[in-house]
C-alpha cells in the first residue's frame, strides 16, 4: 500500500474539525421592566401614599380652579340684598356660607383659587428659572466670577425676605402679574446655591470632561448635561417653594398690599373674616383650611420627591 493510501485512509476514519453553527441565534437578554431610574423613582414615589394622595389633592384644587366658571353657583362678585343675605351660616344653598356682602364663599373661594394657585405657580417658575440660570454659571464658571456670584447671592440673603416684599409691593402698584414677579424674584437664591453646589459636583465628572474633548460649547455643556443632572433636586426645592409662595402671597393680601377686593384669593377672604370670628367664624375658616391644605399637600409632595429621587438610594438599588 501506498504512504498516500494509507495518509488517505487515516484522514478518512479521523473526526472532522468544523464549528457547528447554532440555527436558531442568540437573542440579547432583555432589560428587566422597572430597572431604570426613573422606573425605580417612579416606583418608590408610588409606593408613598401620602406623597400620592397629595398629588391627587393638589390636582384636584387646580382642576377646581380651572374649571371654575362652571363649578361656581354664584357670581363671585354679586351683591343683592345685603340686608336679607350677610353671613349667612353654611347650608344646602350656601356651603361655605356668605360674607358680610351676601356674597356666596364657595364661588368666591373658587375663583380665589385661581388667584392664589396661579401665583404660587408663576412665581416658582420664576424663581426656578432665575435660580438655575444663576447658580449654573456661577458653579459652570468657578474661581473669581463664582465668588462675585454667590456673594451677591449673600447680601440678597441677608435681606428679610417677607419686608423685601413689602418694600418692593409698596413701592409699585400691586397687580397680579407684577406681584408674580416680585415673588418670583425674592425666592431665587436658595435654587441658585443649590444648583451651585450640584454643579460644581458633576463638571469634573467624564462625561463632562468628554463632551470638552469632542469642542462641545459651554452653553451646550451646562444645558445638555449639567442642568439636566442637577433637576433632581431642583424639583424638590420647587414643590417646596410653591407652598410657601402661595402662603406668602395670602401673607401679603391679608395685610392688604398683594391682591386687592373685589378680586378674590384666600389671604384677602381671610382677612375680610379676621373683624368677624365671633359672629360668622365660616368666613375665616374656610380660605384658610384650604390655605392650609395647599401648603400642607405641596410639602408632602416634596418629602416624596424627595425620598423618591435621593440619588444614593437610587444608585443601591440600580446596582
Amino acid at each position: 500500500m501506498h504512504w498516500w493510501t494509507r495518509e488517505f485512509l487515516s484522514m478518512a476514519h479521523e473526526k472532522p474539525e468544523f464549528a457547528i453553527l447554532d440555527p436558531s441565534p442568540r437573542m440579547p437578554p432583555k432589560a428587566t421592566k422597572g430597572r431604570s431610574p426613573t422606573g425605580i423613582a417612579r416606583r418608590r414615589f408610588t409606593a408613598n401614599r401620602m406623597a400620592v394622595a397629595a398629588l391627587c389633592v393638589i390636582l384636584l384644587l387646580y382642576l377646581a380652579a380651572l374649571f371654575a366658571p362652571l363649578l361656581a353657583p354664584y357670581d363671585p362678585s354679586a351683591i343683592e340684598n345685603v340686608t336679607s343675605t350677610r353671613y349667612l351660616p353654611p347650608s344646602w344653598s350656601h356651603p361655605f356660607g356668605t360674607d358680610e356682602f351676601g356674597r356666596d364663599l364657595l364661588s368666591r373661594a373658587l375663583y380665589g383659587a385661581r388667584v392664589s394657585l396661579s401665583v404660587g405657580m408663576l412665581a416658582m417658575l420664576v424663581a426656578v428659572f432665575v435660580g438655575t440660570t444663576y447658580g449654573a454659571v456661577a458653579g459652570y464658571a468657578g474661581g473669581f466670577v463664582d465668588n462675585v456670584l454667590m456673594r451677591i447671592v449673600d447680601v440678597v440673603i441677608a435681606f428679610p425676605r417677607f419686608f423685601l416684599m413689602l418694600i418692593l409691593v409698596g413701592i409699585f402698584e400691586a397687580k397680579i402679574g407684577l406681584l408674580i414677579l416680585i415673588l418670583g424674584l425674592t425666592s431665587w437664591t436658595e435654587t441658585a446655591r443649590l444648583v451651585r453646589g450640584e454643579i460644581l459636583s458633576f463638571k469634573k465628572r467624564d462625561f463632562v470632561e468628554a463632551a470638552r474633548a469632542i469642542g462641545l460649547p459651554n452653553r451646550l455643556i451646562i444645558l445638555r448635561h449639567l442642568i439636566p443632572n442637577a433637576m433632581a433636586s431642583v424639583l424638590v426645592t420647587a414643590a417646596l417653594m410653591v407652598g410657601g409662595l402661595i402662603g406668602a402671597e395670602a401673607g401679603l393680601s391679608f395685610l392688604g398690599i398683594g391682591v386687592r377686593p373685589p378680586t378674590p384669593s384666600w389671604g384677602n377672604m381671610v382677612s375680610a373674616g379676621q373683624d368677624a370670628l365671633l359672629v360668622a367664624w365660616w368666613v375665616a375658616f374656610f380660605p384658610g383650611c384650604l390655605l392650609a391644605i395647599t401648603i400642607l399637600c405641596f410639602n408632602l409632595l416634596a418629602d416624596g420627591l424627595r425620598d423618591a429621587l435621593d440619588p444614593k438610594s437610587l444608585l443601591r438599588r440600580y446596582l
